[in-house]
């Protein structure tokens, strides 16, 4: 749907339409004079309110047509007077709207946004006159089942205002989700309802939540085109990611141009299907020999051509390897989308050919495509990765670089990895959709920016979530996002937010930086899901413990567990008495050769624990270090000890990776050394083992609770 403003309902019809979808509001009269508003106070009882109500009227605050805490008739006559004298000829006819004065110190905002990208979201937050300083704001998209409605108000930031508070009951959550389904119900039945503000729905001190100030906006609506673009085939991908060979077009001798470096990158990557190449002068270029015209080349051999040569000659070039029988083409010539209103009129003219041709059509504007299955390294740019079970697909081609380094430190391999460029006719989410089924794939994981339509990107990204874990990160705003200009509801609408709840709702794993989201799809690629919250961290140290624990307690949803008395008189046999007897394990310097392995495999053996952080890896390699370095080495006995603490790291890595792998449980390993000393045997064996060795514990937490999530999620539409 596409909207434009067209006005606002009056306070007091706007509460009778969202009386009518379950949102509790205060009784209440609208009445046109002193004697009405008297006897309307009677009835209702005293104190009441007393505001000045019109079509034109929005912010009443602001304004001062809001009186409280009237306690008298004669009190409710003399408001009533002042507020319709301070009627503007703009308001229109206006009236004044008798309510009781509803008791609670807790106030919460919620309403209805539509989006001029995502559509309709249902929002929910602190409210009252700090609404949008807070900004402790939640969205999901309308419309939405109680279980939505749930994690929305388990995800505000303020839970202590939900609980007791202050001598007052507990918010009553099962009617404060009555009236978000109610709110999501509305957005989706009621397509010209542009935005809903209800400020402040008050908790009274019984827990029950009440409306007591609504405004609700109109708009005039018509309906979007339906999208009508062929979505790639399973034979065009794997033509793109698995070709039987490959052409290189523009092939050069000139090191500097991307007809070079991109048939350098197949070779050097060890690409064993056919190459083949185009030069005017049918040159031999890294020991490719090379035709000036792609009739000379077999039939049926190839079936991913990539394309460096100028815009100008692509049409031409489409239709001859179509008649080879290439069905996929990969695009690095610049000159389209990105070149103004002539260069997108060719970008459409290219891709209407592609669908003509039956071709998939990558790019234009790309960096290039890797696919570690077959070797294929068909880039402009390095590196290339080691091998693995990440899918990357990105709309930044220096973002999929990006990530691709972080495969080559970690040692956390790719399975495919594309540069969408303008992705004019295949997208970020078709690739995504690729990798949802493709068996070489474990994880998604993608870079989007310049989002057109946001609806249908994400339920294509749901889908997809539904069947792999897709970790997601995004740059830039959305175009033209919802402001009501009227509504707190609209002013709290940032993109971002709306964004953020559209990917809770799917399961989708967001992440704020490139690093957290290559280490979020990392630990998706190399660690079972827990099954529960429960962690315990295994430290050699006090210190890394403590601050694992902090940010253990910051995330929200993991818990500390405590230990049982059984595994607490357990770990009792292999420690000494000043262990910490607590989680974090703190073993206190009291290691022995086996402590390690042992106390590791009794905690991730216990039934109550779901997840482990194990810090502290590489300490004793880090002595062995400066014992090679300091001069001594080998004399003195250091030869054997220095062997003795490298092999120790090297056993513990591999324990944790067994244990693990046995007990079906995330067993994470943190130390700084992963990045201060990537050789440290102890790091060096977890990447060995295909795991990730996280930098600090508080990263190994962040990862383990993006796995935690998708568990909580599934479970929960399991339980739907």
């Amino acid at each position: 749907m596409v909207f434009s403003a067209s006005g606002t309902l009056s306070e007091s019809a706007s509460k009778a339409l969202l009386r009518g979808y379950g949102v509790p509001i205060a009784d209440e009269r609208e009445v046109g004079d002193a004697d009405a508003a008297a006897r309307a106070a009677e009835r209702i009882g005293l104190p009441v309110v007393a505001k000045l109500c019109g079509d034109s009227i929005a912010h009443k605050t602001e304004r001062g047509l809001v009186r409280l805490n009237l306690n008298t008739i004669e009190a409710v006559r003399t408001a009533t007077d002042e507020l319709l004298a301070a009627a503007r000829a703009d308001d229109g006819p206006v009236s004044v709207l008798v309510a009781p004065m509803v008791q609670g110190r807790r106030e919460l905002i919620t309403g209805v946004v539509r989006d001029r990208q995502f559509g309709a979201s249902v929002m929910l937050g602190v409210g009252g006159v700090l609404a949008e300083a807070l900004a402790d704001v939640v969205f999901r998209p309308a419309p939405l089942d109680r279980v939505t409605a749930a994690e929305m108000i388990s995800d505000l930031t303020t839970q202590k205002l939900l609980g007791d508070f202050r001598g007052e009951k507990a918010v009553d959550r099962e009617r404060l989700i009555d009236v978000l389904v109610g709110l999501g119900r509305l957005a989706d039945e009621r397509p010209e309802v542009a935005s809903v503000d209800v400020n402040p729905l008050i908790i009274r001190s019984d827990g029950l939540p009440v409306a007591v100030d609504a405004l609700v906006e109109l708009s005039e609506v018509r309906e979007a085109p339906a999208e009508t673009r062929c979505r790639p085939s399973e034979e065009q991908f794997r033509a793109l990611f698995e070709p039987r060979a490959v052409l290189v077009t523009g092939a050069s001798t000139h090191p500097g141009k991307f007809g070079f470096v991109s048939l350098h990158n197949i070779l050097a990557g060890g690409y064993a299907g056919g190459v083949f190449g185009t030069n005017l002068q049918s040159e031999t270029v890294l020991g490719v020999r090379t035709v000036a015209d792609i009739a000379d080349l077999p039939d049926g051999v190839i079936d991913l051509v990539f394309v460096c040569t100028p815009a100008s000659a692509n049409p031409e070039l489409l239709r001859a390897c179509a008649a080879k029988g290439i069905k996929a083409a990969f695009l690095t010539s610049a000159g389209y989308g990105e070149a103004g209103e002539s260069g997108r009129r060719n970008e459409r003219e290219l891709v209407a050919l592609a669908d003509e041709l039956g071709m998939l059509l990558a790019g234009p504007n790309g960096q290039g495509v890797v696919s570690t299955p077959v070797s294929l390294c068909a880039q402009i740019v390095a590196p290339y990765p080691p091998a693995g079970r990440i899918g990357v697909a990105s709309q930044s081609g220096n973002f999929v670089s990006s990530f691709m380094n972080y495969a080559r430190a970690t040692g956390v391999g790719i399975s495919r990895a594309v540069s969408a460029g303008n992705a004019a006719a295949v997208t970020v989410a078709d690739y995504l959709d690729f990798y949802a089924d493709d068996p070489s794939t474990s994880v998604g994981l993608a870079y989007v920016e310049g989002i057109t339509d946001g609806r249908a990107l994400m339920s294509r990204l749901a889908s997809v979530a539904a069947r792999k874990p897709l970790v997601l990160v995004k740059g830039g705003a959305t175009a033209g996002g919802a402001k009501a200009a009227a509504s707190h509801t609209g002013a709290l609408a940032a993109d971002d937010k709306v964004f953020d709840g559209f990917c809770r709702a799917a399961g989708i794993t967001r992440a704020v930086s490139v690093e957290e989201a290559f280490e979020a799809a990392a630990t998706f690629a190399t660690q079972p899901l827990p099954t529960g919250p429960n962690v315990v961290v295994l430290t050699t140290a006090g210190g890394w413990g403590v601050v694992t624990s902090d940010a253990l307690s910051r995330d929200g949803r993991l818990k500390i567990l405590d230990l049982p008395p059984a595994l607490t008189a357990m770990i009792d046999t292999k420690l000494p008495p000043r262990w910490s007897k607590g989680n974090p394990v703190d073993c206190a310097g009291g290691e022995t050769r086996d402590t390690i392995p042992e106390v590791l495999e009794m905690i991730a053996t216990h039934h109550d624990v779901h997840a482990v952080i194990y810090l502290g890896i590489g300490i004793q390699s880090n002595q062995a270090r400066l014992m090679r370095e300091g001069g001594f080495h080998p004399d003195h006995g250091l030869d054997r000890i220095v062997a003795y603490h490298e092999r120790q790291d090297q056993r513990f890595a591999e324990a944790a990776d067994e244990l693990s792998r046995r007990t079906g449980k995330p067993i994470l390993t943190a130390t700084e050394l992963a990045i201060a000393d990537p050789s440290n045997p102890g790091p060096a064996t977890v990447r060995a083992t295909g795991r990730l060795c996280y930098p600090s514990g508080e990263r190994a937490v962040r990862a383990l609770g993006h796995l935690y999530r998708v568990t909580e999620f599934r479970s929960r539409r399991v339980k739907t």
